[in-house]
């Protein structure tokens, strides 16, 4: 599964309220960002580790008309861990279930969207596009995480809540699951593996130490 906007609440609303905060109008950040192709291109060198978070800050900050400081860390300010999925790893792993993180990273430093988890410890197989150098929707990130986790990819159910991650996923055999909601992301998962999984069970991803 991913990381961001599915174990965590919404990456879309997290933007509409640091908007607000700036004093930007709704859809800015997609339209300096996301339909912006030279964000886009440096987007995917950050994700892929080639770039830094401090140049991708400058170069939005520069875009929106902003101060660029902090400015990816100031955008997801209001991300959380979503309680009601936070538990699905260690469930599935406590019916026998692998389970394996496949997440376009970002960057790590200095904000870092998985900060106080133990990702290595909280699934059987962490892929994260900074780390290893691919990201979704690129097919090779996929083979690597089925090859990492030891399964193939029929065994493999995939969560996402970008539908354009989900093709190559499907394109190897994999059953998908696109995210919009814990109670559906749960129930669609159950039954589709086959296992109940509960809103919460007290059990979330590992904390860092």
């Amino acid at each position: 599964m991913d990381f961001g906007g599915v174990l965590t609440t919404s990456l879309d609303d997290a933007v509409r309220r640091f908007e607000a905060r700036e004093g930007l109008s709704e859809g800015a950040v997609a339209d300096g960002w996301y339909r912006n192709p030279a964000m886009v291109a440096l987007t995917h060198d950050l994700e892929r580790g080639r770039a830094t978070q401090s140049a991708w800050n400058r170069r939005l900050g520069r875009t929106l008309g902003i101060d660029g400081t902090g400015l990816l860390g100031r955008i997801f300010a209001d991300s959380r861990l979503d309680e009601a999925m936070a538990s699905v790893p260690a469930q599935a792993r406590a019916r026998g279930l692998k389970t394996g993180l496949l997440s376009n990273s970002m960057g790590l430093a200095p904000w870092n969207m998985y900060q106080g988890f133990d990702i290595d410890a909280s699934f059987d197989a962490a892929l994260v596009s900074g780390r290893h150098g691919v990201r979704k929707p690129e097919p090779t990130a996929y083979q690597l995480l089925l090859s990492m986790l030891e399964v193939p990819g029929g065994d493999c159910v995939f969560v996402d809540d970008n539908a354009e991650n989900l093709p190559p996923a499907e394109a190897l055999g994999m059953a998908t699951v696109l995210h919009r909601g814990a109670e559906d992301t749960r129930k669609r998962l159950g039954e589709l593996l086959g296992v109940a999984l509960a809103p919460e069970n007290g059990t979330a991803l590992t904390p860092t130490v």
